[in-house]
């Protein structure tokens, strides 16, 4: 229901739009014309007050300043000066030069107008407000056993026994006797003293009987 009375609303202010626009256009037109300004030059002054009306219209919408407010009340005093002018207030047979000069010079003004409005500088967009900063959350404290504290003295470790060494193996005096005739041998054959390897081979001896055999022998 809402949505129907605001379309028969807004159909309604659009054709209250065109019949104002129309009467206006219409009467613009005649003053112009009754000022000497015929053929197209004629249709072109509402043209031109309109459009500066839609320029201002426009500004104003984006920012309220002094320069747009001036252009608008330029604008509506020439509208509405011409729609007062063809209602009999003045004779349009023998239009006054004032106002041949005034629509003569139109032109210019709009021109004028409409360059200014068109740069004039946008107004700059707000600065976003800060956002707040975010409260800290709150610390969460857990209760934790306290760690044992460490034993001031470390007892040192008790040193491991020593090792009983190993005692030489006994080695029959025979068998020295018969070492020393191959060491000799192999002396006398190779011109160096007999190694522990080469005595145990030759003696066939355990490695520990060899070593002391030759330790005799040296």
């Amino acid at each position: 229901m809402a949505r129907k009375i605001r379309a028969d609303v807004d159909f309604v202010v659009l054709v209250l739009a065109v019949i104002a626009g129309s009467l206006s256009f219409a009467h613009l037109h005649d003053l112009a014309a009754a000022a000497g300004q015929t053929g197209w030059k004629a249709w072109a002054y509402p043209v031109s007050v309109d459009l500066l009306l839609v320029c201002v219209l426009r500004r104003l919408r984006a920012a309220r300043s002094a320069q747009a407010w001036f252009w608008f009340l330029i604008a509506l005093v020439a509208s509405l000066g011409a729609n007062i002018a063809t209602a009999g207030v003045l004779d349009l047979d023998h239009v006054p030069a004032w106002l041949r000069i005034l629509v003569a010079g139109w032109p210019a003004l709009a021109f004028l107008g409409g360059t200014l409005l068109a740069h004039q500088p946008a107004p700059a967009d707000p600065e976003p407000a800060p956002e707040p900063a975010p409260e800290p959350a709150p610390e969460i404290v857990v209760d934790r056993p306290e760690a044992p504290e460490p034993a001031s003295e470390i007892p040192e470790p008790e040193p491991a026994p020593a090792l009983p060494k190993p005692t030489a193996p006994s080695v029959p005096p025979a068998l020295v006797e018969h070492a020393r005739k191959v060491a000799t041998e192999h002396r006398t054959r190779t011109g160096t003293e007999i190694d522990t390897a080469t005595l145990r081979a030759r003696l066939g001896v355990p490695e520990d009987m060899a070593g002391a055999i030759v330790s005799q022998l040296a």
